[in-house]
């Protein structure tokens, strides 16, 4: 079978949010690019996604310069990189013509936020038939606000809030969710054994 990686949303703009010093693992990034050097190396296609919200005027608003790949990450010749503006990496992209295409039938995801953005991508091609492989330690998220909490609070007052839903609990959520439905939940070193 002809398989994909798909990086979403590994982008400055979430470095240069005050949020982003709770983020649930640092290792994000090293892990994505194991991910992609295998991919590399394993003759897969690799697929970068970015998110975009113009006129925002905040870190996903390309005006400000954020919306890039995080430094570490360089895409190789060839590897396209698509802009989307919404939760998932199909809709008003040609990501599912480029699968398509290239007879692709199983997709390897990983990024920023593992709930948001990753979850909804791997929902949505499990939905359009692909095999879907969800490294949940190639994603990472942040605490999530309850939904009655102001939104100009510090990162000091969200994190104090005992209704804030803590990083590692979406991530579980997210897993159970996924798994044995929507996606194969791995780890990076899974991927890598093959």
């Amino acid at each position: 079978m002809t398989e994909a990686l798909i990086v979403i949303d590994v982008q400055e703009s979430f470095r240069a949010r005050p949020l982003w010093e709770t983020v649930n693992n640092p290792d994000v990034v090293p892990n994505v690019q194991r991910l992609v050097d295998h991919a590399r190396t394993t003759g897969r296609s690799v697929i970068w996604v970015l998110h975009s919200e113009p006129g925002s005027g905040g870190t996903f608003d390309p005006a400000n310069g954020f919306v890039r790949l995080m430094a570490e990450l360089t895409p190789a010749d060839g590897e396209p990189v698509l802009t989307k503006t919404v939760h998932n990496a199909f809709t008003g992209t040609d990501l599912q013509h480029r699968l398509t295409v290239a007879g692709v039938r199983g997709v390897t995801v990983c990024g920023l936020r593992t709930e948001q953005c990753v979850e909804t991508t791997a929902r949505v091609a499990s939905d359009l038939g692909y095999d879907v492989t969800f490294v949940t330690d190639a994603t990472a998220t942040f605490p999530i606000p309850h939904r009655d909490a102001p939104e100009d609070r510090s990162v000091a007052e969200l994190l104090a809030d005992p209704r804030t839903l803590a990083a590692e609990d979406v991530v579980t959520r997210t897993e159970y969710a996924l798994a044995g439905r929507f996606a194969t939940i791995a780890t990076v070193a899974e991927v890598e054994k093959g």
